[in-house]
């Protein structure tokens, strides 16, 4: 067990969890490591816009048309003038050097629930 905090299942459930599928991906101004990308939640939750630092580890012809696990209930937040509606969910070594993005093995449709 590490020093962190223990959660109670209640708590993993007020995470909406969602398949999404990226659209497009944009450089955002003035910003070394982010890119803007518009993403698709389906039809409930429909399109979306986030900001994922990925720059520096995925071209965006890597990231166009992949299914990516997004959380969808974060509060937004402003990065270099863009609003990120959500977090896009990825792996990452200790140092930071590798990250490997979170994605379905299969295809499946957008705004899928992660159970």
């Amino acid at each position: 067990m590490t020093d962190k905090e223990i959660i109670k299942f209640s708590d993993w459930q007020k995470l909406d969890l969602r398949v999404a599928k990226i659209l497009s991906v944009d450089e955002v101004e003035g910003a070394d490591k982010l890119y803007k990308l518009s993403i698709n939640l389906g039809k409930q939750l429909g399109k979306r816009t986030i900001v994922a630092g990925l720059k520096q580890y995925y071209k965006p012809e890597e990231l166009k048309g992949k299914n990516v696990i997004i959380f969808t209930n974060l509060q937004p937040r402003t990065m270099k003038g863009v609003e990120s509606q959500g977090m896009l969910l990825a792996a990452a070594s200790e140092d930071e050097s590798k990250v490997s993005l979170l994605v379905t093995e299969s295809e499946i449709e957008p705004g899928s629930k992660i159970r």
